[in-house]
C-alpha cells in the first residue's frame, strides 16, 4: 500500500515554501478558496482530483486498512470507467492516480498519464516499487509522468518487512535505482522521483539511513509523513492504533532524530522535507489548536474517487476511521459528480466541519497527525 497523504490539510500559509528555482508555490486549488469565506457549498469544481487506479495490492501493510479489511468490491479500474471520471471533472489541474491499493497492478497506467498530460495535467503517485521493472521504468518515464514518489518505510530490512508484510526492500533498491539510471540515460527531465516515509515508534531511528540510501540511489528528495491511525479505536487492527504513532512524549527523541538527518541530507545534497508542503519536523509535531480540522481545506477544492466510483471526502479518511460506509459521499457511475459536489451528503459533511463537532475522520486528523 503506497503511503498516502500528498497535499496535507493545511491551512494557505503554511504551503508558502521556495520551490526549486527559489520562488514561492501555492497550490492553485488552495489559491482559488479563501478559508473565511468557507460555507456549506462549494463555490469551484475540484481541481485537484484522486483516481484510485486500482484497490489491488501486492504487499499487506501493517500500516493499511486494506490489508484487514475489504471496504469495496475488488477492483482494478478499466480504460473505460477511467476515462467517464475524468471527464467529469473537466477543471482538474492535478491527478493522484492512487487510494488502497498499487497502481503498477493497473496495465492501463501509462495510458492513463499519457490521456491527463494531453490535456494538461499534473500527475503523480505513490507506488511500493516492488513492482517497477525495467519495463514499467521505460513506459511511466515515456507517459510524461510528473512525479513519481515512492513509499519506504524504513532503511533497515527487518523492519522494512515488519511494517510493509514482506522482505522486499532489496527489490525496491534495486529496481528505483536502476529506474534513475534509465531516466538518466534518456535524458528524461521527468518525472521527478521522491522517497516517502512514514515516521511511527517502529522507524524514525532509521531517518538518517533513509536519507543515505537515497544518496545512494541518486533520489533528490525524502519526504517524512505523520502516520495515520484510527484514533480511538483501542482494538486497532496491526499498527493501525495510536500506540505506534510518533507525537507528544516522543518529541524529544524524533527532534534529535530529524535534526541529525537534515544536517545529514544537506551534506548529502538530499532535500529532506516534510509532507503537506512544510519541514520535516513541523510535519510530525503535534497541533495545539483548539479546532485543528478546521483548517482543512479539501472538502472545497479536492475529490477522491475510489476505483468503483465512490466519492470519499478524501484520500485520509479510510485511514482514519474504521465507519467506512459513513465517508461515501455518492458514486460517480451513479450520479454525476456535479449532482454530487454540492448535494446534501457534501454539504453535510462540510458543515459538521466547520463546526465544533466534525466526522470523527476530521476530528482526529487535526488533532493526531494531519496539520
Amino acid at each position: 500500500m503506497p503511503a498516502i497523504i500528498h497535499l496535507q490539510s493545511a491551512p494557505p500559509q503554511a504551503f508558502h515554501l521556495p520551490d526549486r528555482e527559489g520562488r514561492e508555490f501555492l497550490p492553485a486549488a488552495y489559491q482559488a478558496v479563501a478559508p473565511e469565506t468557507r460555507t456549506t457549498v462549494a463555490a469551484i469544481r475540484p481541481r485537484n482530483v484522486f483516481i484510485e487506479v486500482t484497490n489491488h495490492c501486492n504487499l499487506l501493510c501493517e500500516t493499511c486498512p486494506r490489508t484487514f479489511n475489504s471496504y469495496e468490491e475488488p477492483m482494478t479500474l478499466s480504460w473505460e470507467n477511467f476515462c467517464r471520471i475524468v471527464e467529469q471533472f473537466p477543471d482538474m489541474e492535478r491527478a493522484v492516480l492512487h487510494g488502497i491499493g498499487e497502481p503498477l497492478i493497473n496495465k492501463e497506467l501509462p495510458r492513463m498519464i499519457a490521456h491527463l498530460k494531453a490535456l494538461g495535467v499534473v500527475v503523480l503517485f505513490n507506488t511500493n516499487a516492488t513492482l517497477l521493472n525495467e519495463g514499467w521504468s521505460r513506459k511511466l518515464i515515456a507517459s510524461g509522468l510528473d512525479e513519481l514518489r515512492v513509499s519506504l518505510d524504513g532503511a533497515d530490512p527487518i523492519t522494512y518487512a515488519r511494517i510493509r508484510g514482506a522482505p522486499l526492500l532489496h527489490k525496491l533498491v534495486a529496481n528505483l535505482k536502476r529506474f534513475v539510471e534509465i531516466q538518466k540515460e534518456l535524458c528524461a527531465a521527468t518525472p521527478r522521483v521522491s522517497l516517502w516515509m512514514t515516521g511511527m515508534r517502529e522507524n524514525i531511528a532509521e531517518l538518517p539511513d533513509v536519507v543515505r540510501l537515497a544518496a545512494h540511489m541518486a533520489v533528490p528528495e525524502v519526504y517524512l509523513q505523520r502516520m495515520v491511525y484510527y484514533a480511538g479505536e483501542a482494538d486497532a487492527p496491526g499498527m493501525m492504533g495510536g500506540g505506534h504513532g510518533v507525537y507528544a512524549n516522543f518529541d524529544e527523541q524524533v527532534d534529535r532524530v530529524v535534526a541529525e538527518s537534515e544536517s545529514l541530507a544537506q551534506r548529502l545534497g538530499v532535500a529532506l522535507l516534510g509532507s503537506g508542503a512544510t519541514t520535516a519536523r513541523r510535519s510530525l509535531k503535534p497541533d495545539d489548536q483548539r479546532r485543528p480540522w478546521s483548517a482543512c481545506m479539501r472538502p472545497w477544492t479536492t475529490a477522491y474517487i475510489t476505483a468503483n466510483g465512490n466519492a470519499l471526502p478524501c484520500c485520509i479518511s479510510p485511514f482514519a476511521t474504521s465507519d467506512y460506509e459513513s465517508l461515501k459521499l455518492g458514486n460517480v457511475f451513479d450520479r454525476p459528480f456535479d449532482d454530487l459536489w454540492n448535494d446534501e451528503r457534501y454539504q453535510g459533511w462540510r458543515e459538521q466541519l466547520l463546526s465544533d463537532k466534525p466526522h470523527p475522520a476530521c476530528a482526529g486528523c487535526g488533532v493526531h497527525w494531519s496539520l
